[in-house]
């Protein structure tokens, strides 16, 4: 089973991935956590977001490729990935679909102004899912990025609310 973790910035999927391996055993797929260990130390101050995107896919080639075999081992995978646009979903029902996993969507529709002040405290507190700031314009940049699952990609998902 693969978990889909989606949700704007500060919407609570790092938090909400570890109650889920609670509950499932599985193994979590963190991306802003594979950033902060494999690529930030790297990142000059010229580089944006392509820099950012090629990263990631190369990042999610390698968790792919240990979902199969977390798959052939009967285990949970919750994918923490981000996330935020429809084409990047799609990619992972592809590949469920291609290899008959079964796969569920989880996305978490949290107000703007309780993630704001999620991210705010997350920067100050550095608490246990803190990996990097959140600036006021990575923040905002966010919400003009993100896209919102549609109804057909919701079929059989979760949304959880405030």
């Amino acid at each position: 089973m693969i978990h889909l973790i989606v949700g704007n910035t500060g919407s609570g999927k790092t938090t909400y991935s570890n109650k889920l391996k609670a509950k499932t055993n599985g193994i979590i797929f963190s991306i802003d956590y594979w950033n902060k260990t494999l690529f930030l130390a790297d990142k000059k101050p010229d580089d944006g977001l392509d820099w950012f995107l090629e990263r990631i896919e190369r990042a999610e080639e390698m968790i792919l490729s240990l979902v199969h075999q977390l798959e052939e081992a009967n285990t949970v995978s919750i994918l923490d990935l981000g996330l935020s646009k429809f084409e990047h979903r799609e990619k992972f029902r592809k590949f469920a679909a291609k290899n008959d996993y079964e796969l569920k969507l989880h996305f978490l529709d949290i107000t703007k102004e309780t993630r704001l002040l999620r991210v705010l405290q997350r920067n100050e507190e550095k608490g246990e899912t803190y990996q990097f700031e959140v600036t006021q314009e990575n923040f905002d940049f966010m919400e003009t990025w993100f896209e919102k699952p549609n109804s057909n990609e919701m079929i059989d998902g979760i949304i959880l609310k405030e």
